[in-house]
């Protein structure tokens, strides 16, 4: 991926800020959401024990739920409980290919969970103990680190609490 650059990097930021200015009103201006909260994010697994593994072992979050799929007879739909009544969702789809992640359009490039720093601290140890690579980042505003699933999605953890970014409380 190659990064803008000059004038061409000027340009996008003019955008970013007509765009803030036309859209993001204070929020004591803001509409309430409509949205009660995530329900679930579903994501598509190779392996479903591998997957469930590392969600469960590596990561914290036990495993809620496990049936067949309605939409696809034989793959497996399971729920991994992630807090605050939110859930990750997996799918098997036995018999598709399954291609490598990309970063695509319409695709996630990662998703971010809250922790706190006691699990954070206990979560890299699982990852150092099982010999798994993560990035981790110390700012201003928390730790952070990013791993990759057995499946290749990204992963953020984020000691940071729910509702802010970079310290700025957003709702």
């Amino acid at each position: 991926m190659t990064e803008p650059q000059g004038e061409a990097l000027e340009a996008i930021r003019r955008r970013q800020e007509e765009l803030k200015v036309k859209y993001l009103a204070p929020a004591a201006d803001r509409p309430k959401t409509a949205a009660r909260g995530i329900h679930h994010a579903a994501f598509i697994c190779r392996d479903v024990e591998e997957t469930i593994l590392f969600y469960r072992d590596i990561m914290g979050f036990p495993l809620v739920e496990l049936f067949e799929n309605r939409d696809y007879a034989g793959s497996t739909h399971f729920f991994m409980d992630v807090g605050n009544g939110n859930l990750l969702a997996f799918f098997d789809f036995p018999g598709h290919p399954h291609p490598d992640y990309a970063e695509a359009i319409g695709g996630i490039h990662h998703l971010c969970l809250s922790v706190t720093e006691e699990n954070f601290a206990t979560i890299v140890g699982r990852l150092r103990e099982h010999d798994i690579e993560f990035m981790e980042i110390k700012g201003d505003h928390g730790l952070n680190l990013f791993v990759a699933d057995p499946n290749g999605l990204r992963i953020e953890l984020a000691t940071e609490k729910l509702g802010y970014a970079e310290g700025e409380y957003l709702l």
